[in-house]
């Protein structure tokens, strides 16, 4: 380590330190902001020729929102699509139907592992909060529930949701991370997959078995519940407004629109993932001069598989439910807006990325974690859950962490998907107060803080570390 290595490991320290009191100080400045000045500021200190500065934020932004934007704007349509056409809540609801108390956690963590292939943690949970609200009511009623049914059903969701959120692509974090590492998409999936089962029944079922019965006194306004429950039941929104109120009359919509076969909803869920997992296949089993892993190299690209599963949906629920094309445009725009603020943070990541690169950090980077023996896994996940606690953005914490942490990697193979894996999962971990989904908890359930502590928090503090776990126990085989 030379003098100068460890003057760039100091502008590193001060940048991430810079970062995080934009974002938490009064001003409270957007991610995006923050981060691209950050990159400048990063890169003028480190000596980056001005001319080499600018490209380099550009080539970072747009690189990565290149690799990653298109993607997640189709991932948002579909999840849309799917809300909107009751395809999710026919899923979910084949799942619990005819069910005993003793499996419905189970069976509710299954519906949420499946519907949080296609969408965002905060959407899944309010796609899932009538049929959550609905059963726990009825199980309140037969009074044979030790605890909060509420908790006991709301857990395992949280657990699924966050999982597959922070850990498996198509969703932007992990997907952002796969860029900026090179790693395989299928192999990515099958690692994610791997750690996330495991993971989601430990920090799920298991974990609301035992709390439940700790915080018995858990119960939502009544008046929320009656919104949701009436939604789900009848498809007509009842009760005044009040919080919640648009999210009641989002599944009255769902639910008057309801009809989409079970089959044809888990089919149009896994459309996307099927193909990219295809991919994998072909190109472990088919020669590279075969057209059929040629086509099936196509179609399970992220891009072309999630527009394939877009239009799949697309013809399912529009034409299938006799949706007006306006109000299917409508939902597709509006979808388009919830995540404008991810676009632009992704977009500032890979610039911050690029700087550190192109300034000579990153190589600075890997030589002190050479010389220091750190297991590149366990750093990943640290500077992840670092800064997504100080900053209260995970997909802060994930893009961050993916520009530090990548001249450590060759690029492809198994560490870089346990990377992915490893740094996702460090995201999720000490979700608290400046965290919008710690707050989407905690009011849904109607919660005191501590007990939204012992809940959201705990949860995905454990996902966040047995993910790591998994990560670990796996790269024994990289």
């Amino acid at each position: 380590m030379t003098s100068h290595a460890w003057w760039l490991l100091l502008i590193l320290t001060i940048a991430i330190a810079a970062l995080i009191y934009l974002i938490n100080s009064r001003l409270r400045v957007h991610p995006f902001i923050a981060l691209i000045v950050v990159a400048l500021g990063t890169g003028l200190a480190a000596g980056e020729p001005v001319a080499k500065l600018v490209e380099s934020l550009e080539d970072g932004a747009g690189g990565t929102l290149g690799d990653v934007g298109v993607t997640l704007a189709l991932g948002a349509m579909l999840g849309r699509l799917l809300s909107d056409s009751g395809a999710t809540d026919a899923l979910a609801r084949a799942l619990v139907d005819r069910s005993g108390p003793g499996r419905l956690p189970w069976l509710v963590t299954a519906a949420a592992f499946v519907i949080g292939i296609p969408m965002f943690f905060e959407v899944g949970l309010i796609v899932l909060l009538p049929l959550i609200f609905s059963v726990a009511r009825r199980m309140d009623a037969e009074d044979g529930t030790k605890g909060s049914p509420y908790i006991l059903l709301g857990v395992p969701a949280i657990a699924a949701l966050s999982t597959l959120h922070g850990m498996l692509p198509p969703h932007p974090g992990p997907l952002t991370a796969m860029t900026g590492l090179h790693a395989d998409l299928g192999l990515t999936m099958v690692v994610g997959f791997v750690c996330a089962v495991p993971t989601v029944i430990l920090a799920g079922p298991v974990y609301g078995r035992w709390i439940a019965p700790r915080l018995p006194e858990v119960r939502p306004d009544e008046t929320l519940v009656t919104q949701f429950t009436a939604a789900a039941h009848t498809g007509k929104r009842t009760g005044p407004d009040g919080p919640g109120a648009q999210l009641s009359t989002e599944s009255a919509e769902t639910g008057s629109r309801s009809g989409i076969a079970t089959g044809l909803a888990v089919t149009t869920v896994l459309v996307p993932v099927a193909l990219m997992l295809l991919r994998t296949l072909a190109e472990t089993v088919l020669g590279e001069s075969s057209p059929v892993r040629s086509a099936l190299t196509f179609a399970g690209e992220p891009v072309v598989a999630m527009l394939a599963g877009l239009l799949f949906a697309f013809g399912v629920t529009a034409f299938g439910s006799g949706r007006p094309g306006e109000e299917v445009r409508t939902s597709l725009t509006d979808s388009l807006k919830s995540i404008a603020g991810i676009l632009l943070i992704i977009g500032g990541g890979g610039a911050f990325k690029q700087v550190l690169q192109d300034s000579g950090i990153g190589e600075a980077i890997a030589s002190a974690a050479k010389g220091a023996h750190l297991n590149v896994i366990v750093l990943g996940w640290l500077i992840a859950l670092l800064l997504s606690l100080t900053t209260g953005s995970a997909t802060v914490g994930i893009v961050s962490a993916t520009g530090i942490i990548a001249p450590l990697v060759d690029g492809g193979g198994l560490q870089a998907s346990l990377l992915v894996v490893a740094i996702g999962a460090g995201s999720l971990g000490l979700n608290y107060v400046n965290h919008a989904g710690f707050w989407l908890v905690k009011e849904s359930f109607g919660m005191d803080l501590s007990q939204a502590t012992k809940t959201q928090t705990v949860v995905q503090t454990l996902v966040s570390v047995l993910g790591l776990g998994m990560a670990l126990l796996l790269s024994v085989f990289a």
